[in-house]
């Protein structure tokens, strides 16, 4: 990646992301148009494999923005190029809401799963540490809106600064991602930051 006229605000994770609440929204409208227990059942059980892979590319993506800003804070008052957020007007419904919908979604994701598949719901990742995180992020920065250059970025005090080497670590990681739209790579990547 080029920095030299400034860091982008987005590295390119935005082109494989598919919003969340809408997606929900759609498969659970499917879900209800059943009147059937065992229809829905059966319709949930087609569901899930998406439902999980949609949660996990948004938990993904929720730590790939925190180390893209963590990586991109170390480099000097550079311009974020791009910010569609900056100079709007900050609304802490509008910033959170989201994050607020898949916490709450999730814990509905296990009852569902418990009811329709008779299984108990897990991810491999600590969903609830991530979201926090993530959460807190979007908090401290206001949603970005006074958010100009990487200096202006705020990392919260209970995250972890990475070394060089996790930094180099991380933009390859990023790089990768952004190639190739696969979110879990990210994981791996949880412990340089909190």
């Amino acid at each position: 990646m080029n920095f030299e006229d400034g860091a982008q605000f987005d590295p390119g994770f935005v082109q494989h992301i598919t919003a969340f609440v809408p997606n929900i929204e759609y498969i659970y409208g499917t879900l209800n148009r059943y009147r059937n227990f065992t229809q829905k059942k059966h319709q949930f059980k087609m569901f899930y494999p998406k439902i999980v892979k949609l949660l996990e590319t948004y938990l993904g993506f929720y730590l790939g923005c925190i180390l893209w800003a963590v990586y991109i804070k170390q480099l000097d008052n550079k311009q974020l190029l791009n910010n569609l957020c900056y100079g709007g007007e900050y609304s802490e419904q509008e910033t959170l809401g989201e994050v607020d919908f898949v916490r709450e979604y999730i814990d509905q994701l296990q009852k569902d799963t418990k009811y329709y598949m008779g299984q108990n719901f897990s991810i491999d990742i600590d969903y609830e540490k991530i979201l926090t995180a993530y959460r807190k992020f979007l908090e401290v920065n206001k949603g970005f809106v006074d958010t100009k250059t990487t200096n202006d970025i705020v990392i919260p005090d209970s995250f972890k600064t990475p070394n060089s080497e996790e930094l180099e670590e991380i933009l390859k990681t990023i790089e990768k991602v952004v190639e190739d739209g696969k979110f879990k790579e990210l994981f791996s990547l949880e412990s340089k930051v909190f």
